[in-house]
């Protein structure tokens, strides 16, 4: 066991979140990523029916683990019965990202629940300490899906020294060397992603975890071409980073041209309905050459604290 303030915080043996991944990270793998040790987080999209919530959020509770619920402060604008929602599941910890935070946390605190919300900059931060968030998620560029411009070890180190808040690094942190380097450096966990993307829990089609587990870690783009294309209102500071593939390969720098593209729309609606990864989003961090099998995300986060305990048993040498 690794211990950390949020380990102790949330009864956990390993200082591992998973990421809130919409349309990847539903109940089965937050329920597997928690029997693993860490904290498993259900991602809820913009467009999630809140009956989706309760019943994803039964099957860690079944287990008697906890969990997580990753909501985006963007969205809960439009839709703020996504918020009772979440507080109705009792999660141990719901984090609210991309917006402002602060009239969440409110709620959230009266119902006994710890807020996290993630940051890009360090204006993000000042944003999020004043809401009065209770973790912080330095998300580095290197993150999979909607993401920053900073990247993860600049700003974690920024965001440890201004802060004495419990911090979680985000974005490429992938193996047990990884998680160990952001412990020493300061942070109190890591915030996983993509290693979780090729899992057997993962809500994702067979067909994209084969292609996350073929996929290099040149292979990503940080685009909003997908976003553009199908209308949606994502906040243009945070594109998404997502695999190459024919889409990107034709729209990405070319945004403006896409925007009321009737016929782009219609194909990335009609290869999300379709299974077809060339012209719709798979999310994935730069991290992602180190993802090469399908396992459970059980397995997953033990190898990461097993392969982290090494690494920092032999931290000590580097002092001789």
């Amino acid at each position: 066991m690794i211990k950390t303030p949020l380990t102790r915080w949330f009864d956990l043996d390993v200082p591992v979140f998973g990421a809130p991944m919409a349309g990847v990270a539903g109940g089965e793998l937050a329920r597997a990523v928690s029997l693993g040790g860490g904290l498993g987080m259900i991602g809820v999209g913009s467009d999630t029916p809140v009956e989706w919530l309760a019943e994803q959020a039964r099957l860690p509770t079944e287990a008697d683990v906890s969990f997580g619920v990753g909501l985006m402060a963007w969205a809960l604008e439009r839709r703020p019965e996504l918020l009772a929602a979440a507080i109705a599941t009792e999660p141990a910890l719901v984090s609210v990202s991309f917006g402002d935070p602060e009239p969440f946390v409110g709620p959230l605190h009266d119902a006994g629940i710890a807020v996290a919300t993630a940051v890009n900059s360090l204006a993000d931060l000042d944003r999020a300490l004043a809401a009065g968030a209770d973790v912080i998620v330095a998300q580095g560029t290197e993150a999979g899906g909607h993401t920053g411009q900073r990247a993860t070890l600049p700003l974690l180190q920024e965001v440890l020294a201004a802060t004495d808040r419990p911090v979680l690094a985000a974005g490429g942190v992938a193996t047990g060397a990884g998680l160990a380097a952001v412990l020493v450096a300061g942070a109190a966990g890591a915030w996983i992603g993509t290693p979780f993307l090729s899992c057997t829990e993962a809500a994702n089609s067979p067909a994209a975890r084969e292609r996350i587990r073929a996929a290099g870690g040149d292979d990503t783009v940080l685009t909003s071409a997908f976003d553009i294309a199908q209308e949606l209102p994502w906040p243009a500071r945070w594109p998404g980073r997502a695999l190459v593939n024919e889409f990107t390969q034709l729209w990405h720098g070319r945004e403006t041209e896409l925007r009321g593209d009737t016929a782009a729309a219609d194909l990335v609606r009609r290869a999300r309905a379709e299974g077809d990864l060339e012209n719709t989003p798979v999310y994935a961090g730069e991290s992602v050459g180190l993802v090469t099998r399908e396992e459970s995300a059980s397995d997953v986060v033990r190898r990461l604290a097993t392969d982290a305990r090494r690494a920092l048993e032999k931290a000590p040498r580097l002092l001789g």
